[in-house]
């Protein structure tokens, strides 16, 4: 299905993407150590995660005014680069106040990577074919579940909850060598009168077109309920079900092993009967693991690992289908500045559902956290509005099933 270069390319854009998901999963497992030393409350742990996320969706923002003028791949290293350097200060923090402040500039520059792989993937794999390719980017969580996760704990454990970061980092540099060496100079999307536009009319192109709106509506629909659960994930496990910080790791690892095999086939699944019904089906299945996860109480090891398993493969097998069918909604040579516009409104939706999550969840006397389920009911509520907005998405790309006889206005 894919050539030789195009392997070459998803191995070291799903390596990109490894990086950066490790980056950012680490601090849920991290969670209980962190608010043990540093004497923090929920709600502070919950600005830690946040506080990536809305400089990641500021700075998401701010570089859909030149992404598309520039050539992928030396946007690609600058920000790489830069969340590399971002990640190793985070490890060097002795504080929580400079750790916040550090998370922040990792999301200055991790909040473009993600926008920048989907570009790249976009510009280099046929809409048809792109669900698969998405798939293959996506297994980067599995490795991130199976391997990054539970090394970096390790490394936490054995050290200190430094050590991962600052490993992290410094791995994240070589391969900006390799970025360098493999990755071809990408300036076809350069092609075209839109280098010649006023910064602003990146944001009219948007506001003038319906279909992309709709698309940004959705994609904030489904980061503010999914984000709404993750950052007290770990954290419930171990107050609330019953779970050691030494067995956090074993949650990440099967619930990784499973979405390696399950995520290439979601994305098959998409191409061949359509990322709107894929991602049907896969948003009301997630609704199980929502309710069953923010309403879990004390558990036997085996129940909490299975349920945690299938959180990983639906929550993350449904992103598949959504992000192709939002890529699909920009041309080419729009493509970068509209993807890190969707990068900044999941991030931005990420970071408010978490700081709202961190003011609802609490600390009962008993050390267990309470008042999560209300968590998970906003989780389900979201998940509904991702549902009916993404039935009035339409791909531009591509033909067939995906792509209806007429938009809803012409792309301008």
């Amino acid at each position: 299905m894919f050539s030789k270069q195009e392997k070459v390319l998803l191995a070291i854009l799903a390596s990109i993407q490894f990086s950066s998901i490790v980056d950012f999963m680490i601090m849920m497992p991290l969670g209980p150590q962190l608010m043990r030393m540093f004497s923090i409350n929920p709600h502070q742990f919950g600005l830690l995660v946040s506080s990536y996320t809305f400089f990641a969706g500021l700075s998401g923002f701010a570089a859909s005014f030149f992404l598309d003028k520039f050539d992928r791949k030396t946007s690609l290293l600058f920000f790489f680069i830069g969340f590399s350097l971002g990640t190793i200060a985070c490890g060097l923090s002795p504080s929580y106040e400079l750790l916040l402040f550090a998370r922040g500039l990792t999301g200055v520059f991790g909040g473009v990577l993600g926008s920048l792989v989907l570009s790249i993937v976009s510009d280099a794999i046929t809409y048809e074919r792109r669900g698969s390719a998405m798939g293959v980017i996506m297994t980067s969580f599995s490795m991130a579940s199976i391997l990054g996760v539970p090394f970096s704990l390790f490394l936490a454990n054995e050290y200190n909850w430094h050590a991962p970061f600052i490993f992290l980092g410094g791995t994240s540099l070589l391969l900006c060598a390799l970025i360098w060496f493999k990755i071809p100079s990408m300036r076809k999307h350069l092609d075209g009168p839109q280098n010649k536009e006023p910064l602003w009319n990146t944001l009219t192109r948007i506001a003038k077109n319906k279909n992309q709106r709709r698309a940004l509506y959705f994609m904030s629909s489904v980061m503010f309920g999914h984000f709404a659960i993750i950052p007290f994930l770990s954290p419930s496990l171990v107050a609330n079900a019953g779970l050691t910080e030494a067995q956090l790791p074993l949650m990440y690892m099967i619930g990784g092993a499973f979405t390696i095999f399950s995520s290439p086939f979601i994305g098959r699944l998409a191409d061949r009967f359509g990322k709107h019904q894929v991602f049907l089906w896969g948003a009301l299945v997630t609704l199980i693991p929502y309710a069953v996860i923010t309403n879990l109480g004390n558990s036997p090891l085996w129940v909490v690992l299975a349920i945690c398993a299938f959180f990983f493969v639906v929550s993350g097998g449904r992103m598949i289908p959504a992000t192709a069918l939002v890529s699909g909604t920009a041309r080419p040579q729009n493509r970068g500045s509209f993807m890190s516009i969707v990068s900044c409104v999941q991030q931005l939706s990420s970071a408010v559902s978490s700081y709202i999550a961190g003011l609802i969840v609490t600390t009962g006397a008993d050390g267990k956290l309470e008042h999560y389920s209300v968590v998970g009911y906003i989780a389900i509520a979201f998940t509904f509005v991702a549902i009916f907005l993404s039935r009035r998405i339409e791909a531009i790309e591509g033909g067939g099933h995906e792509t209806k006889t007429h938009l809803a206005e012409p792309v301008v």
